[in-house]
């Protein structure tokens, strides 16, 4: 069994959109007190305050604060369990020595989305409507079958829409057909992937196309004064701009990740440190490419499909022969073509996805790569 999500936009009517907003600002000013309280208990008396002790307060906060009284208990609930996986990601980033981050307060319009933890307790499927504890029955486009038992739902907003999110539990026991094919992909900036077969995806650039429309757009933002109507009105709408850039880039990757899983049983991609590359001055065009999200996307249909996606080690990968292994020390970034004097001569990307294949292994049944790459069985490939 496996987990799967499904997203589903909600059309709220006037009054409902008012609840909803007065539940994610009950959530945000929740959120609040519960990060004072854990900052205050450890600064003036050091001690810690978890998560379970403050799980059971909610009853308490909800009979004593007005503002969290219409709110289903599981909700406030979640909101403590956010609190704590920030704690978490705060903690576990200290440790492996990256930048602390330690949880922030919530300002307004900060805080965008809340959750309920089970089915038929605080939320339902009522018909053609979602039914949420004190909205009421909303208006949801099912554009697609819902799969599986529901387990959880989160509440969102977005650019000004709101969205549900069905988190559920579905059967993954039947797999895609073995194809016997396995693939080394190398990710960069002039082409989005390079396969060791020699296939080249262009990178579309959706942020880079769109820059002109959103310049324009955020201008019109910052000669709106503060807190009128026509500066929500002109930051909705580069919301929205913004919300299509990143749908574009999404349904793009989406797609391909499909494709190359369907294609492969094995897929070998670089293991690549993405946060510590988006600081030098390609870091707008890495975030365009979306190099993470592909990866995750494809790790999450190889799972659902019965593939293996291995993360190899990305050093010199670019300056290394496939053929004999020779190391190009002098090549540098401008150089697109190597040359080596086994007679191997290759486009630099096609040959670091064949690398990266050798060093993923190669299948057992022999899978040799395009270029005569040195065949490496590994166990665990």
């Amino acid at each position: 069994m496996a987990r799967k999500a499904f997203l589903y936009r909600l059309y709220p009517s006037c009054t409902q959109a008012r609840l909803l907003d007065a539940t994610l600002e009950t959530c945000r000013l929740f959120y609040n007190d519960c990060l004072a309280e854990r900052k205050t208990a450890y600064g003036e008396r050091g001690e810690q305050v978890g998560k379970f002790e403050q799980l059971r307060q909610v009853k308490g906060r909800k009979a004593t604060n007005p503002y969290a009284k219409n709110v289903h208990s599981h909700v406030l609930q979640t909101v403590v369990q956010d609190l704590d996986k920030a704690f978490d990601a705060f903690f576990r980033r200290v440790k492996a020595g990256e930048k602390a981050g330690y949880p922030r307060f919530k300002g307004r319009n900060r805080w965008h989305s809340f959750g309920f933890k089970e089915l038929g307790n605080g939320f339902k499927v009522d018909g053609r409507r979602l039914k949420l504890s004190g909205i009421g029955r909303i208006a949801i486009r099912w554009h697609r079958p819902i799969e599986g038992a529901i387990k959880t739902l989160r509440i969102s907003k977005k650019a000004g829409k709101w969205y549900a999110a069905f988190s559920c539990v579905v059967d993954d026991s039947t797999h895609a057909r073995a194809t016997g094919e396995a693939i080394g992909i190398d990710v960069g900036l002039a082409s989005l992937i390079t396969t060791s077969n020699g296939e080249k995806v262009d990178h579309p650039r959706f942020y880079r196309t769109a820059q002109r429309k959103l310049r324009v757009a955020q201008r019109r933002v910052a000669r709106r004064a503060k807190g009128g109507k026509n500066r929500r009105k002109a930051i909705a709408i580069l919301q929205s701009q913004h919300e299509h850039i990143s749908n574009q880039r999404k349904d793009f990757l989406n797609k391909l990740a499909n494709d190359l899983t369907n294609r492969y049983d094995r897929i070998a991609l670089e293991d690549l440190t993405i946060t510590r590359m988006v600081h030098g001055n390609l870091a707008k065009s890495i975030l365009d490419a979306g190099w993470g999200y592909l990866v995750q996307r494809l790790t999450h249909k190889a799972e659902s499909a019965g593939r293996v996606v291995v993360l190899v080690d990305p050093r010199s990968t670019s300056k290394t022969c496939s053929q004999c292994g020779h190391s190009f020390e002098s090549l540098s970034l401008s150089d697109r073509w190597i040359d080596c004097a086994c007679g191997l001569s290759l486009d630099r990307d096609h040959n670091a996805a064949i690398n990266i294949l050798n060093r993923g292994g190669q299948l057992r049944w022999g899978i040799s790569s395009p270029v005569g790459g040195l065949p490496q069985e590994a166990a665990g490939f």
